[in-house]
C-alpha cells in the first residue's frame, strides 16, 4: 500500500539532503509559464514583462519551457544540450529573465528533457544515433538498443521515433549530472521538472537530484487512468493509478515530487456533476494528495493536456471550481499560463484571491482535509481548522459559527475563520 501519512512539517526527521527544505515547508505555489504555442512569441521577453505580476500574486517557482537547442520549436526534441539559443529566445535573454526572477524571489524551474536526444550523424543501422560535432559527443552506445542504438535495453517506456538515452551507461550519467549542475550554478535555474519520467528508471532521477542538488524537483509520470468500456467512463477507484505515481516517487527516494495526474483525471470528471468522485472509499481525497500530499503537485491543465494540443482537457467552464479545489487542498498547486493570462482579468483575479486565502490561512502541502459532503452536485471540505470550501451548483455553507466568506465565484465558495 502506498499510503504515506506525512509527518507534520515541524516534526519531520526524514533525511532529505537535497530538496528537503522546500519539501518540508510545503508552501509552494507553482506557475507553468508557457503553452504549446509560446515559442512563436519572443517568449523570454514576453515573460519578463509578467514577473512583477507573478511575484505580487505569490508564486514561488516558475516552470519555463525547455531552454536547450531542439529540433522541434517547442523544445521537446533536444540535440545540443549546452546550446541555450532556442525558439523561445537567446541565451542572453534567458539569463536576463532568470536574473529578474531571482530579484523577485521566484525560483526558475528548468524543463529537463533527458529521455531522448536527436543525433547529428547517422550511425549504426543508418539511424541518427551519434552526436558528433557538438558538446556531449556520444556514440551509439548512449542510445538504447530498443530505439536503434548499441546501448542496453531501456529501463522504462520507449519514446517512439527518436533515439532514447541509455541511462545505465556511466558516461551518460556523468555527463547529464555535469550538465544539470551547469544549469543550476552557471545559468541560474534552481528547480527541475523531469519530462517523460516513464521513459527511464526513477533510480536515475534519484542520482541526478542527489548529485546536482536543485532546490525542488518533480517528475512528469503521466500514466493512463482506468476506464470502463463500452461507455469509456472513468472508474471510481483509481488506487492502482496513484499507486504507480507513488512507486515512482518512492524510487527517487522521496527526493522528487510528481504531478498528481490522478487528481486531474478525477477532478475533471467530478466537476461535470459527479462530485461524489472526490471522496475515496477511505474518506480521503482520491488522488496522490490523499496518500502522499507533500510529494503531489496538483494541476488542472498543462501544455499537453490543454493548449492547442488538447490531449486530455479540463472542461473550460469549470476551471474555477478546479482551482478552488487545488488551491485550498493539500499538495503543491500549479496554475497554468493560459488560465491566468488568456481568459480575462476576472479569472486572473479570482485565482489570485484563492492564492491569498491559501497563504493567509497557511494551507500547505500536508494540511489536513475533512470531507463534509461529496454528492453529485456539491463537494465540501474543511482544510486545517481555518478554511471551508465548496464546489458544485448545489447550495452548501458551514454550519458552525465563526466562518466568514473569503472569496466566491461561479459554483464555488471559500470561507475562513
Amino acid at each position: 500500500m502506498g499510503n504515506h501519512n506525512d509527518i507534520p512539517d515541524e516534526n519531520v526527521k526524514e533525511k532529505e539532503p537535497v530538496t528537503g527544505e522546500v519539501i518540508r515547508k510545503g508552501r509552494e505555489i507553482l506557475f507553468q509559464a508557457f503553452n504549446w504555442e509560446s515559442h512563436k512569441y519572443d517568449w523570454w521577453e514576453t515573460l519578463a514583462k509578467r514577473i512583477t505580476d507573478l511575484a505580487k500574486a505569490g508564486f514561488t517557482s516558475v516552470w519555463l519551457p525547455p531552454a536547450t537547442h531542439s529540433i522541434s520549436s517547442e523544445g521537446y526534441l533536444p540535440q545540443n544540450l549546452y546550446c541555450l539559443d532556442s525558439a523561445y529566445g537567446s541565451q542572453h535573454l534567458l539569463e536576463a529573465l532568470l536574473q529578474k526572477l531571482c530579484h523577485h524571489n521566484i525560483r526558475a524551474m528548468a524543463d529537463i528533457v533527458i529521455n531522448h536526444r536527436v543525433g547529428t550523424t547517422q550511425g549504426h543501422g543508418g539511424a541518427y544515433n551519434r552526436y558528433d560535432g557538438i558538446l556531449l559527443p556520444w556514440d551509439e552506445h548512449a542510445v538504447t538498443c530498443c530505439s536503434g542504438g548499441l546501448g542496453n535495453k531501456s529501463t522504462g517506456d520507449n519514446f517512439d521515433g527518436v533515439p532514447n538515452i541509455d541511462h545505465t551507461q556511466s558516461f551518460v550519467r556523468k555527463d547529464i549530472i555535469q550538465w544539470l549542475i551547469w544549469l543550476l550554478r552557471t545559468v541560474g535555474f534552481q528547480d527541475f521538472r523531469f519530462d517523460f519520467a516513464k521513459g527511464y528508471s526513477a533510480k536515475f532521477v534519484k542520482d541526478y537530484v542527489e548529485e546536482s542538488k536543485p532546490a525542488f524537483s518533480l517528475g512528469e509520470y503521466w500514466d493512463n487512468c482506468s476506464y470502463s468500456t463500452p461507455e469509456n467512463q472513468l472508474d471510481y477507484n483509481q488506487d492502482s493509478h496513484r499507486q504507480r505515481i507513488i512507486d515512482w516517487i518512492d524510487t527517487t527516494g522521496g527526493l522528487c515530487a510528481a504531478f498528481d495526474f490522478t487528481t486531474k483525471g478525477i477532478l475533471q470528471e467530478a466537476v461535470k456533476g459527479e462530485l461524489w468522485r472526490l471522496r475515496d472509499p477511505q474518506g480521503k481525497p482520491p488522488g496522490v494528495i490523499g496518500w502522499w500530499p507533500s510529494r503531489a503537485v496538483t494541476f488542472i491543465e498543462n501544455h499537453d493536456t490543454g493548449s492547442t494540443q488538447g490531449h486530455w482537457p479540463f472542461p473550460l467552464d469549470h476551471i474555477m471550481e478546479g482551482y478552488a479545489y487545488i488551491l485550498t487542498h493539500p499538495g503543491i498547486p500549479t496554475v497554468f499560463y493560459d488560465h491566468f493570462y488568456d481568459l480575462g482579468d476576472s479569472i486572473h483575479d479570482q485565482i489570485v484571491k484563492l492564492m491569498d486565502v491559501r497563504r493567509r490561512n497557511d494551507i500547505h502541502s500536508r494540511s489536513t482535509v475533512r470531507i463534509l459532503e461529496a454528492q453529485p452536485n456539491v463537494y465540501a471540505a474543511e482544510i486545517g481548522d481555518k478554511v471551508c470550501m465548496k464546489i458544485g451548483d448545489g447550495s452548501w455553507c458551514p454550519n458552525d459559527q465563526g466562518w466568514a466568506l473569503a472569496t466566491c465565484g461561479d459554483n464555488y465558495a471559500v470561507w475562513q475563520k
